[in-house]
């Protein structure tokens, strides 16, 4: 850890919204830990050393016996404190203010007005705006020595402070896009009040990841998992930097990726490494293990596990590798298991981080685990990796696996891949393409009748999914207009066989995933 780097250190308290408060520091190109609250330790402090606390929300109430308190070690540092929603509350009960339950609970969309003015909301020329809310306990009396920032439209308080010992306090979610000036509220912590001067650049942090992959590897063998996504390939591109002629990379077909895709990744990919990268036809045995198997986890499941085995199986034929490196970016990490253990709950698994098997023969190497999605292309850039590899759609490890529903037989992956590819081509040639953050065809597991040259058709129903977003942390569906959809539409019943409805999904991140599965 470079300990000329200024550091935030962010105590996640259990909220769902605690690594957007990561990704938007980061956005500031600030460097930024998060840990659970239990884990907290003096030695912890020092090692890190860092310049300011973030406390997050959390979904537990101040007032309930076991929720999570406040470290002593935290105030005793003398830091500047920006606490949000639980964190608030923690601070004004830990420094005999009074938390209540509320009669009304402010939640989603609410309006704010500025009473005082005040350092955290420097640069905000609006006295009233709209915040994100989500809380169930109102602050009744706060901490002698604060002083109260903002009301909301209800009259409850929603934000405080303590100039002199600079704790910042937010009833809001600054974090979440729905917030006005929610960025703004971070950068003010940031630059005006913690006064960081050192940047985390992300040039910087390509060179640094080149040395620490060489001292780790020490130029073992090391096998790389190659799908031709995004991660994988800037994953590739590190260790190669890294170790060399010791980069193996081996391209798994599972027989569920789009069409054409095997043939263009391993077109690509062995001009690049050569001999050195292998190619191995699993499709079957993937098919065979998932035979008859319906339930999503379960899927991830079987698939990582065979990954894996696949790889090791490979692994044998090229002597004394140690390693193997994956693409798991932190999105992944923290929707599976936060990424340090803390409390925030469980959405799903990946590929990537759920579905190892406890007794693995290679050491995982992770080089990009702390990034998201934008900084990887970014990464990429730094390693003039070709754009068209950089800017294609996140496609998940499971593959079409997980966008058909149910049972999975050779019929449903026939139908969905050329039903994916005339979407995705649609895309292409309207220009729409790279705007859009992922789009991708579900195959839906029931049939509806259908009338197709005056004769009775029963056949599949597909659904549209086409999602904008910065990160992959939160998501909108993206808005096509009336003639696109048509369109469409048309395309996918005119020349799939198989599919005779279409239907286009309508929902957010969150409450929804991006994923359907």
């Amino acid at each position: 850890m470079n300990n000329n780097l200024q550091k935030i250190l962010i105590i996640d308290y259990g909220s769902q919204y605690t690594q957007l408060i990561a990704r938007r520091i980061r956005e500031l190109e600030v460097f930024c830990l998060v840990y659970p609250y239990h884990k907290i330790t003096n030695k912890l402090l020092k090692d890190i050393n860092p310049s300011a606390f973030i406390l997050s929300g959390g979904p537990k109430s101040v007032l309930d016996k076991n929720s999570p308190k406040l470290n002593e070690l935290i105030l005793n540092k003398n830091k500047p404190i920006l606490a949000i929603c639980f964190g608030m509350q923690l601070i004004t009960k830990n420094l005999k203010g009074k938390v209540k339950k509320a009669i009304n609970r402010e939640y989603g969309h609410t309006l704010i007005n500025i009473k005082k003015k005040s350092a955290i909301f420097k640069g905000i020329n609006k006295n009233r705006f709209k915040v994100w809310m989500s809380h169930g306990d109102n602050i009744s009396k706060i901490p002698v020595s604060f002083s109260i920032t903002s009301l909301s439209d209800s009259e409850i308080i929603s934000s405080i402070e303590d100039i002199k010992n600079k704790i910042y306090c937010l009833q809001f979610h600054p974090e979440v896009y729905h917030t006005d000036y929610g960025l703004k509220i971070i950068n003010n912590f940031l630059f005006n009040i913690v006064k960081i001067k050192t940047r985390f650049r992300l040039k910087k942090f390509t060179e640094t990841k080149i040395l620490e992959l060489k001292n780790q590897l020490k130029d073992k063998k090391i096998i790389c998992g190659l799908s031709g996504g995004v991660d994988s390939t800037v994953t590739a591109y590190l260790l190669d930097k890294a170790v060399n002629k010791n980069l193996f990379c081996i391209f798994v077909d599972h027989g569920l990726l789009r069409k054409y895709e095997s043939k263009d990744v391993s077109k690509i990919f062995k001009k690049k490494f050569g001999s050195n990268f292998i190619k191995v036809d699993a499709s079957k045995l993937f098919l065979e293990r998932l035979k008859n198997i319906y339930h999503p986890e379960k899927k991830r499941k079987i698939i990582g596990k065979t990954f894996i085995e696949v790889f090791e199986k490979e692994a044998k034929k090229i002597t004394n590798v140690k390693f193997l490196g994956q693409g798991t970016l932190y999105p992944d990490v923290i929707e599976s298991i936060p990424f340090f253990g803390g409390p925030t709950a469980k959405i799903k698994s990946h590929h990537n981080v759920g579905g190892l098997p406890k007794k693995m023969k290679l050491k995982v190497v992770e080089p990009l685990r702390e990034l998201f999605k934008d900084e990887v292309r970014e990464v990429g850039r730094n390693l003039k990796i070709n754009k068209y590899l950089l800017l294609r759609h996140p496609f998940p490890g499971p593959g079409l696996a997980i966008r058909i529903p149910g049972i999975i037989d050779k019929k449903k992956i026939s139908i969905l891949k050329e039903a994916d590819y005339i979407f995705i081509n649609y895309l292409k040639e309207k220009k729409l393409y790279n705007k859009i953050w992922q789009a991708f065809v579900v195959l839906l597991p029931i049939k509806s009748v259908g009338v197709m040259g005056d004769e009775r058709t029963y056949s599949y129903v597909a659904s549209l999914r086409a999602i904008t977003s910065v990160d992959g942390m939160t998501a909108d569906f993206y808005m096509f207009n009336n003639k696109q959809l048509k369109e469409i539409s048309s395309l996918l019943i005119n020349n799939v066989k198989g599919i005779n409805r279409v239907l286009y999904d309508f929902t957010s991140k969150p409450p929804g995933t991006i994923e359907w599965e």
